[in-house]
């Protein structure tokens, strides 16, 4: 099972949000880079990133912060946060980001989205943001008027190879992975999946290792780690299961 460390960017800044709300925000450093290689020194094998402002914009806009933290590591970084065409696509790609994560526009292209799957294969990840099991978009601010699980299935059926799956009602609260639905939405999809949102203690990363034999590859941890409720090497040693 893989550990994700989020970094999330907003202003140039690395920042955590609470259910998503950009007027709940805690800046929690200056430099996301210099957060980057804390991670990746603490023994992390892949980072995930979103570029917040780009989620609102609908197009990438703290490049300079996410080049320089790709160039601040050697392991593989995944992006979102309103990445919407493919010459986005490939242009992040030819940064140095290994995978890009697609999520508004599978709600409203998907022709896109399985045109960018048969052009960057599994270079692509969809990322599923619900409340309630209805599917969030624009940043979280707008409903797409599709359930995660009817999305999932159609992302899957486009030749997509992995999705990240986030509860918003659990995100940045610490209140505990939403386990059933995670494993729920990967039977269904037949595809590997990533939890995201509520990770607040080592509990949940048993839970979610537990839970892998039902299609969950990973989780991402934010706000437990930048808080200090988590640590980033016991939840490691414990996915690796030593």
């Amino acid at each position: 099972m893989i550990i994700f460390p989020a970094i999330d960017i907003r202003g140039g800044k690395c920042v955590r949000l609470t259910e998503g709300r950009f007027d709940q925000e805690t800046i929690f450093a200056d430099n996301p880079a210099d957060m980057a290689k804390r991670w990746t020194d603490e023994g992390a094998e892949y980072l995930h990133v979103v570029d917040l402002d780009g989620a609102l914009a609908g197009k990438s806009v703290n490049l300079d912060a996410i080049k320089a933290i790709v160039d601040s590591v050697s392991i593989p970084v995944q992006l979102g946060g309103g990445i919407r065409t493919l010459e986005n696509i490939e242009n992040l790609l030819l940064l140095g980001i290994d995978r890009v994560i697609l999520g508004s526009i599978a709600v409203r292209q998907p022709e896109l989205v399985k045109a960018a799957c048969r052009e960057f294969d599994s270079k692509i990840v969809v990322g599923i943001d619900a409340r309630n099991g209805e599917v969030a978009v624009d940043g979280w601010g707008v409903t797409g008027g599709i359930s995660a699980v009817e999305l999932a299935k159609r992302m899957a059926d486009v030749g997509v190879a992995r999705i990240i799956y986030t509860d918003i009602s659990r995100d940045g609260t610490l209140s505990g992975v939403n386990v059933p639905a995670t494993a729920s939405l990967a039977r269904v999809a037949g595809i590997p999946i990533i939890a995201s949102g509520g990770v607040s203690g080592i509990a949940d990363i048993i839970a979610v290792r537990e839970a892998a034999q039902d299609g969950i590859e990973g989780v991402i941890v934010g706000k437990a780690i930048y808080t200090g409720s988590l640590s980033l090497q016991e939840a490691l040693r414990e996915a690796r299961g030593v």
